[in-house]
């Protein structure tokens, strides 16, 4: 990893403010976009396709020229000093591109080389044994199966020791145990003090590693918060009965509470707010009595991260039509 410590290392690693891309043909792929970026945290941007996601890590990537912005990575701006901040950031594409007649040890030994660091063979050794590849060392690119080519372009964005590694869709098109392997070595690789920037449209991938949550529609960055403060804060519960005797309608006296009828009539659903003074969860009961309905069984659920994310995106798209 690069050296810290200095004064221009004590605010955060990656600082994006008023970022705009927008093309010839009028479309905006970023509007203004500012965000900041701690040191040693996971942060997951999520977005639906076509958001913006893999436009703005390629701007600060240096692949894609911005229409206006600045980007300061670890304090420098990352086009008068490109050469410094570029070491300092390692991507991991969303496409697989490989020299396909390279051996591993090979193609991640070049690409630490690409950025002007000393041949280290003790280095490249751990990495690869980090990431279950010691043993395919000497397998040509093309023999490899897609989660181990996968591993290698993490290795690849990892052979130059840079502090921050942009993972973009890192799990794209692989298997439910090969995502699982990603999440641990995510963490990982954070524990040894690099910070993590992943795109996602896995809702579980975000909830299940992030510490933080950006969300992107339509070139816009609509919300950033801490995770759990964001399920805190946008989570409802849902409060379900299930019925001993089906309804054909929900009766008008319950009206108040906005209920949903399900199951063929067998299941009661509110949602309602538990952070509230008053859940209005006593008062629907006793009504439900009053009614002379009964229930076998009652449980509550916590809105996962996806509840949240499809609330948002609606809610955003509603005031965007109530605007105009």
């Amino acid at each position: 990893m690069s050296d810290s410590g200095t004064a221009a290392e004590a605010g955060p690693i990656l600082s994006i403010r008023g970022l705009r891309k927008a093309y010839d043909s009028g479309t905006e792929a970023l509007k203004s976009v500012d965000l900041d970026i701690r040191r040693g945290e996971i942060f997951a941007l999520l977005g639906p396709n076509g958001a913006g996601k893999t436009t703005l890590i390629n701007i600060v990537c240096g692949i894609v020229t911005p229409t206006g912005g600045e980007v300061r990575v670890a304090g420098r701006d990352w086009r008068a000093d490109y050469r410094a901040a570029r070491s300092r950031i390692g991507l991991v594409p969303q496409e697989l591109h490989t020299d396909a007649f390279e051996p591993v040890l090979s193609t991640v030994s070049f690409s630490r080389g690409l950025f002007g660091k000393a041949p280290d063979a003790a280095y490249i050794e751990k990495l690869l044994r980090d990431l279950s590849l010691w043993d395919k060392r000497r397998t040509i690119m093309k023999e490899l199966s897609g989660g181990m080519k996968r591993r290698v372009m993490i290795a690849k964005a990892l052979s130059h020791e840079p502090d921050i590694l942009f993972l973009d869709e890192p799990t794209a098109g692989v298997d439910v145990e090969l995502r699982r392997d990603m999440w641990a070595l995510v963490r990982r690789l954070r524990e040894n003090g690099t910070t993590i920037i992943l795109t996602t449209h896995y809702i579980e991938e975000a909830e299940e590693m992030a510490d933080r949550v950006g969300v992107i529609r339509g070139g816009e960055l609509i919300l950033v918060e801490e995770k759990h403060i964001l399920m805190e804060k946008l989570g409802k519960k849902e409060l379900n009965l299930q019925l001993s005797e089906a309804l054909d309608a929900l009766p008008p006296e319950l009206a108040e509470w906005q209920l949903e009828l399900s199951n063929e009539g067998r299941t009661l659903t509110y949602r309602f707010d538990a952070r509230a003074d008053r859940t209005g969860i006593p008062s629907l009961l006793t009504a439900i009595r009053d009614l002379g309905l009964t229930f076998t069984d009652l449980d509550t659920r916590q809105s996962s991260l996806e509840d949240i994310f499809v609330d948002l995106v609606n809610q955003q798209r509603d005031d965007q039509r109530s605007a105009a």
